[in-house]
C-alpha cells in the first residue's frame, strides 16, 4: 500500500508517560488528540493533556485498556483518524490493528500481517531461520503436552528458557536450570502466560549464560525503505524486564552494529515492515549474537536512541503512518555522545522487587535530564497496570559524563508516599562493574547481595526520629518547654522489618540530640519543620501554604535540606538521596501491611487481583504451601501458608479485588511437638 494515508485527529491507547510522550510530538505538529482512560485514571495527567477524553471503563474485570471495541468506539465518538498504540496494552496486537483497518483508523504501527508474522515468537524464529538470522537452538513446535516440552528440553540440554510466543516484558518466562524443576516452571510460565495474554503457548530456548542483550532501533516505510539507528544495551535486568538501558553498547564496536543493523534490516524488510521496530538479540562473550524476538512498536527505553541521533522517533511514526518516505540515509545517522536510562518503579526491592501501589504524596524530578513521566503530587499509583512510573535520561559527551550526569539526577530526585527502586538504581549505576561497562543480563544476579540490600543510615533514621516528635500531634504545653529540654522523647520506629528504639532530647532553642540503633547524632534545626496540616488528616492532596516541603537541619555539623512528609503514623523522608519511610509504632497496634505471623492469617502483601485460590476450608496445609495467588502490576505474587495446619477461613474469591492487610486464609496451626517446642524455648533463652 504506497498510497498517502493523512489524518488529522490521534487517539492515544495508551495512559501515563507514554501517552504524554506521544502527545507532544503529536502536538508539536499540530495533531488534535484524544485520551482514553479507565475510571481509575480520570484525574490522570494523560487525561487533561489531551484535547478530547474518553472513559472507557472500569480497571477491572473489563480491563478497560484492553477493550478494542470501546477503543474504536471512543475515535468515533471524537472524530479521531488515527490511533497510536504506545507500548504494551494493544500495541503488539494484530486484532487491534486489523480493527483499526476496518474502522478507517490510521494505525500508527506496523500491518496486521507483520505484526502476526513477527508477534508470534514461535513463528518469528521460525522467520527468522528460514531468513538466515542466526537464532537460538531451541523448540518451537506446535505440540505442547508437558511431556513432549520435557523431552524437547532434555534434547536441547539444560540450562533451558521457557517463553511465552505471545509474551513480553518478561512474563511467561522461566529459566530452568534442571530437569527436576521443568514440569512446574512449565506451568508456572504457562499460568502467567494465559493470565496475561490469553495464549499458554511457548517455546523453549537453550539459554545462555551472562549474555548482553543488544537491541538494534529500525525505522522503515511504506515504500520499502529500512534504515537502523544503531543499537541499545539492556543486559541490566530483573525478572526479564530491563532496568537500565543505554546507547550505544559498550560491548559493540563498528563493525559488529554494522553486521547486526544490516540483519535488522534484512529482516523487517523481508516481511514488508512499517514504522519503528526493535529487533533483540543476545550477544554472547565470544561476539556471537542471536535473534531473539523482535518488538513490533516504540520501545520504553527509545529517548537514549533519541538523545544520541538526534531524532524524534514519535514524529518519523507519525510521518511514515500518513505515507511519506522516510528520507533519512546510513549518511545521516551520527551517534554522538551517549546516553542512559533507568525505570523508576514502584516496588518494594528487598521484598523481591514486589510491585507497590497507593498515593505519591511529594513528587519533585530532578533538573538537567530528561525525565518522561505522569507523575505529581497526591498522583495515584494504582494496582492495575505496569510499575514503571518514571523514566530518567541523561546524556553526555561520552559514556563517563552520561553516567554521573544520572546519578547526580537519581540523587536530587524526590518521590515519597509510595517505594520505589530508586536506591537500587543508585547502587546499580554506582557498582564497578556497571561503572566499567561489563554489566551482562547476569548482573543483578551475581551482585544480589550488594544491590538489593536496603540499609539507612543513622544519620537519616536520627532526622527521621526528629521529624515525628516534631510533626507529633501532641507537643509540650509553652509554659513547659524550658523542663521539656531536659527530658528524653521516647520513640518506637519500624523500618523495613527492623523495629528500632529512638530517644529525641531537646537541648536547646533549635538544638536536639538523638539517640537511635546505638549512635548520637546533634541536630540543630535551621528552618524548623512544621506540621503538614494537610497529611496530617491524611489528605493526598498538594502542599497547603501552611505546610513546608522540606526541613533544613544541620546533623552533626553539616546542613541538609530534606524533602518530607507525614501520613498519619508514617513518615517518608529524601536524606542524603536516599528515600526512607519510618512508621511510628510508639502507641501503633496491630500487624504491619503483608505481615504473615504466627496467628496462622495470611494477608494480601499488596492491593492485587486474586487469580487463584489454591485451598478450601477443612485442607490439610504444609507450611509454604501455596494458598493464594494476587496479580498486581502485571505480575503473579503466590502467597504461602506460614504454618503447617489446617484451613479454617477463606476470605478471597478468584477475580476478586483485595487490598494490602487484607486476610486472605486463616490457619488452625498444628500443635507443635513438645520436643521442638523446648528447643525453640532453649533457643529463645539463648
Amino acid at each position: 500500500m504506497n498510497k498517502a494515508t493523512p489524518f488529522h485527529k490521534i487517539l492515544i491507547a495508551n495512559r501515563g508517560e507514554i501517552a504524554l510522550r506521544v502527545m507532544r510530538s503529536a502536538h508539536a505538529l499540530g495533531y488534535r488528540t484524544v485520551a482514553v482512560y479507565s475510571t481509575a485514571d480520570q484525574e490522570a495527567a494523560h487525561v487533561h493533556a489531551a484535547h478530547q477524553a474518553v472513559c472507557i471503563g472500569e480497571p477491572l474485570p473489563a480491563q478497560s485498556y484492553l477493550n478494542i471495541a470501546a477503543i474504536i468506539e471512543a475515535a468515533r465518538l471524537t472524530g479521531a483518524d488515527a490511533v497510536h498504540p504506545g507500548y504494551g496494552f494493544l500495541a503488539e496486537n494484530e486484532d487491534f490493528a486489523q480493527a483499526c483497518r476496518d474502522a478507517g483508523l490510521v494505525f500508527i504501527g506496523p500491518s496486521p500481517e507483520a505484526i502476526r508474522a513477527m508477534g508470534d515468537k514461535a513463528g518469528a524464529k521460525r522467520l527468522m531461520i528460514a531468513a538466515g538470522v542466526p537464532c537460538i537452538p531451541g523448540y518451537q513446535g506446535d505440540d505442547q503436552s508437558a511431556a513432549h516440552l520435557a523431552a524437547q528440553a532434555a534434547q536441547i540440554g539444560y540450562p533451558v528458557m521457557i517463553k511465552a510466543t505471545a509474551g513480553g516484558g518478561g512474563r511467561g518466562m522461566r529459566l530452568v536450570r534442571q530437569a527436576a524443576e521443568f514440569a512446574q516452571l512449565l506451568r508456572s510460565a504457562q499460568s502467567e502466560a494465559l493470565n496475561a495474554f490469553g495464549d499458554a503457548t511457548v517455546i523453549l530456548e537453550r539459554a545462555i549464560e551472562a549474555p548482553r542483550h543488544i537491541e538494534i532501533q529500525i525505522l522503515a516505510d511504506r515504500h520499502g525503505h529500512a534504515i537502523h539507528l544503531g543499537e541499545r544495551d539492556c543486559s541490566v535486568q530483573r525478572r526479564h524486564q530491563k532496568v537500565i538501558e543505554e546507547a550505544p553498547s559498550p560491548a559493540v564496536d563498528a563493525d559488529l552494529r554494522a553486521r547486526m543493523g544490516a540483519t535488522a534490516v534484512a529482516a523487517v524488510q523481508a516481511i514488508a515492515y512499517e514504522g519503528a521496530g526493535t529487533l533483540e538479540f543476545l550477544l554472547d562473550s565470544e561476539g556471537r549474537f542471536y535473534f531473539m524476538e523482535m518488538n513490533t512498536r516504540l520501545q520504553v527505553e527509545h529517548p537514549v536512541t533519541e538523545a544520541i541521533t538526534g531524532l524524534d522517533l514519535v514524529a518519523w511514526q507519525l510521518r511514515v503512518a500518513a505515507g511519506e518516505p522516510l528520507t533519512l540515509t546510513p549518511a545521516d545517522i551520527a551517534l554522538t555522545g551517549h546516553a542512559i536510562e533507568v525505570r523508576l518503579c514502584a516496588e518494594d526491592v528487598p521484598a523481591g522487587f514486589m510491585p507497590q501501589s497507593g498515593t505519591l504524596l511529594q513528587w519533585q524530578p530532578p533538573a538537567g535530564v530528561r525525565v518522561e513521566h505522569a507523575l505529581q503530587d497526591g498522583a495515584s499509583i494504582p494496582p492495575y497496570y505496569d510499575s514503571m512510573v518514571a523514566k530518567i535520561i541523561a546524556r553526555g559527551r561520552n559514556r563517563a559524563e552520561a553516567l554521573r550526569q544520572l546519578q547526580s539526577a537519581l540523587h536530587d530526585l524526590v518521590a515519597l508516599g509510595v517505594k520505589t527502586n530508586q536506591s537500587f538504581l543508585r547502587r546499580s549505576l554506582a557498582h564497578p562493574v556497571f561503572a566499567a561497562g561489563h554489566a551482562t543480563t547476569a548482573f543483578i544476579a551475581q551482585h544480589e547481595a550488594e544491590l538489593l540490600s536496603e540499609t539507612s543510615s543513622t544519620q537519616a533514621l536520627a532526622v527521621a526520629a526528629w521529624l515525628l516528635h516534631q510533626s507529633g500531634a501532641v507537643q509540650p504545653p509553652r509554659e513547659a518547654a524550658r523542663l521539656a529540654h531536659a527530658l528524653p522523647v521516647g520513640l518506637s520506629l519500624q523500618v523495613g522489618d527492623a523495629s528500632l528504639r529512638a530517644q529525641v532530647t531537646q537541648t536547646g532553642p533549635q538544638a536536639f540530640s538523638v539517640q537511635v540503633d546505638g549512635q548520637t547524632h546533634a541536630l540543630v534545626a535551621v528552618a524548623r519543620a512544621t506540621r503538614n496540616a494537610n497529611n496530617a488528616h491524611n489528605e493526598h492532596s498538594a502542599q497547603s501554604e501552611h505546610s513546608e516541603p522540606f526541613a533544613k537541619v544541620i546533623v552533626d555539623q553539616v546542613m541538609h535540606s530534606v524533602p518530607w512528609v507525614r501520613d498519619a503514623d508514617c513518615l517518608w523522608l529524601h536524606f542524603a538521596g536516599h528515600p526512607l519511610q519510618v512508621i511510628d509504632l510508639t502507641r501503633a497496634v496491630g500487624p504491619k501491611p503483608g505481615e504473615q505471623g504466627g496467628d496462622g492469617k495470611v494477608r494480601a502483601s499488596m492491593n492485587g487481583r486474586v487469580i487463584a485460590v489454591q485451598v478450601a476450608v477443612g485442607d490439610r496445609v504444609q507450611a509454604q504451601q501455596a494458598l493464594v495467588t494476587l496479580e498486581a502490576m502485571k505480575m503473579e505474587h503466590v502467597h504461602a501458608a506460614p504454618v503447617a495446619g489446617t484451613v479454617t477461613a477463606v476470605h478471597a474469591a478468584t477475580g476478586e479485588q483485595v487490598p494490602a492487610s487484607r486476610v486472605l486464609v486463616e490457619i488452625q496451626a498444628d500443635e507443635a511437638p513438645a520436643q521442638s517446642a523446648n528447643v525453640a524455648q532453649r533457643k529463645q533463652d539463648d
